[in-house]
């Protein structure tokens, strides 16, 4: 039995325990092979629906850095802004009636990208209305509680505000190959029956502020399958996508956990244990995750639809993502 045979196995036994409806598993191999594997359902509630290798799903925190890191590191590569501006290069009115002393008007790009500023993990902003100009405009003229830095979704919010400046177009036109923010239904896993939406969330997205903002913003919203992913990892590592120098940047630390948007291999990470330390990752919400080793030249994506049909239960994602990572690269 090969690796991804046994990884696949460790998924499977996930999907007959109940923990998880379904899952897609996309390796691409040092060689450039791909091997692709599927099993149980992209939708189990109100009725069943198989999962298929093409399935699209919501990508969550993915977005992030396929989608938002990706675009900022092209413009920076562009001339349109550098690394170390400030978002009101891009985004003047940031705080604008305290243009003085606002913390917010001094944050840079780099540092919104590594997850570095004073700004909240999460924020409800979906229960203050749901006018998506609005809530841009709550979000940039808030003065936010300060603290240490952590994994902050506003600070990508923030980036998806400035990308639709600079470029001029809102984010569900900027086209990146093979993605988009939403997707029609039947092509699509179900993620969650939302209380407060009142229905079950397939081909909108499952995140609430993403939602109110929508459907499309630099944190959250992006659709894709196994074969747009494993072609974003493969120009991503074929150096096709972005500069060698871009790249360094992205694949340095700037905090014990983190580069430029991805997460880089720690000890306890999501990817497992087996990979190198030149390994990166990031995960989402929804039960979606994807690791680029660049020492293997392997790499991987796990694809569940965990939250189906609720966020309240143990879907074991975390265990089952590193045993997925450990078989994998253990190789």
């Amino acid at each position: 039995m090969s690796a991804v045979d046994r990884a696949f196995a460790v998924v499977e036994a996930a999907i007959a325990a109940g923990r998880i409806p379904g899952a897609v598993l996309g390796v691409l191999q040092p060689d450039g092979t791909r091997e692709r594997r599927f099993a149980g359902a992209a939708q189990i509630d109100p009725q069943r629906a198989p999962m298929e290798m093409e399935t699209f799903f919501d990508l969550a925190s993915l977005t992030k850095v396929i989608f938002t890191t990706t675009i900022i590191l092209r413009l920076v590569e562009d001339g349109w802004i550098k690394l170390d501006d400030p978002l009101t290069v891009a985004i003047p009115d940031l705080r604008q009636y305290d243009v003085a002393g606002a913390a917010e008007r001094r944050l840079t790009f780099r540092q919104c990208l590594s997850h570095q500023t004073h700004l909240p993990a999460v924020e409800p902003l979906y229960t203050y209305g749901q006018d998506p100009a609005t809530l841009r405009a709550f979000v940039l003229q808030r003065e936010w509680r300060a603290g240490p830095p952590v994994y902050s979704d506003i600070n990508f919010i923030l980036l998806g505000i400035a990308i639709e400046r600079l470029t001029g177009k809102p984010l569900r036109e900027i086209e990146l190959h093979g993605f988009a923010f939403g997707y029609e239904p039947h092509w699509c896993a179900a993620t969650e029956r939302c209380s407060w939406r009142g229905r079950v969330m397939r081909g909108e997205v499952h995140d609430e502020n993403a939602f109110a903002l929508g459907g499309a913003s630099g944190h959250a919203g992006l659709f894709g399958n196994v074969n747009a992913i494993l072609d974003f990892a493969g120009t991503m590592m074929g150096g096709e996508l972005l500069r060698p120098e871009t790249m360094a940047e992205v694949r340095t630390r700037h905090s014990p956990t983190r580069g430029l948007g991805w997460e880089i291999a720690y000890p306890g990470w999501s990817g497992g244990d087996a990979c190198s330390a030149d390994t990166i990752g990031h995960t989402g919400f929804t039960g979606t995750g994807l690791w680029m080793d660049f020492a293997s030249g392997r790499a991987w994506t796990l694809l569940t639809n965990r939250v189906h049909p609720t966020r309240f239960s143990d879907s074991g994602i975390i265990p089952l993502r590193r045993m997925v990572g450990d078989i994998l690269g253990a190789e």
